[in-house]
Formats: structure tokens, sequence, C-alpha cells
């Protein structure tokens, strides 16, 4: 089947692409570059990476660990049966964009607890994920935290 027929004739499926591509670049000029080097910083120099998430925020941490492996560092997704005890030489990246998803934020206070430092993905830095962080790289972006305020 076509894609036209099958989105209609309005080509649907352009107009969301489109959507996507402008918001990624509007997202991206306000990633502070300065942020981005402390977090390689802290990634190259742990000698143990985690990465953590949930829901979509998951499918991220794991394509994002996937890449890191590529680049020779150490990596781990956690969850995984062969995830090692996370220490004080390694580092967690958690991603989160609401920031409060008790999952996220109970394993990030185990990990910050065996001292390893903790990076935070998240929408929003005064968040309990961003006060127990090391780190917060800040993604601007709708959450849903942001629909649940719209209720």
């Amino acid at each position: 089947m076509k894609i036209n027929k099958l989105f209609g004739e309005e080509m649907i499926i352009n107009d969301a692409i489109e959507e996507i591509i402008d918001n990624v670049m509007a997202v991206s000029v306000e990633i502070d570059e300065e942020h981005v080097n402390d977090m390689m910083d802290i990634l190259t120099s742990s000698k143990n990476v985690f990465l953590l998430g949930q829901g979509r925020s998951g499918l991220v941490a794991r394509a994002f660990a996937m890449r890191l492996m590529h680049l020779g560092i150490s990596v781990y997704v956690v969850g995984e049966t062969i995830t090692p005890a996370i220490g004080e030489e390694d580092c967690l990246l958690a991603i989160s964009g609401s920031g409060e998803t008790s999952y996220i934020i109970s394993t990030a206070m185990i990990a910050k607890k065996r001292g390893a430092k903790i990076v935070a993905v998240t929408s929003y830095e005064k968040s309990t994920l961003g006060t127990i962080s090391d780190l917060i790289m800040h993604i601007k972006g709708r959450t849903k935290v942001d629909s649940e305020k719209i209720i």
C-alpha cells in the first residue's frame, strides 16, 4: 500500500516529520555546550556508565548506551540481567522528563549512596532528580507533568 493511500492525500506523515524536526532544532539550540562537555568528562572518566530511564526515556537510554559502547565506554543499562552493582568510580546517567519518576529517583539515590556520580537528563532542573544530581543536562520539552497540569 502506498503511503499517500495509508495516510491520506494531505500526507500527514510529512507534517509530523516536519514538526519533529522543528522541535529538535528548537531544543538543540538551547542545550548548554559547557554542560555537554562536563557530561562527556564524567562519562569518559568513569569506570562504568550506567543508563536508566522508563518508558520513552528508557528507549532513549538504551539507544544512548549502544552509542557509548561503540565509543569504547564500559556501559550498562540498569535492570538488565548482566548489569553489575554500581560503585564509587562509576556514574549513573538517569533520564526522566519530569525528574519525578519514583523508580528513577530511588535508583539514583542508591547510586549516590554508593558514591557514584549522577547525571540527570531532565526538563525540570528543580525536580527531585535534579536536586540529587552532580550534573543536570536540561533538555526543554513537554512531559507528562505538563499534560497533568492541563487537565
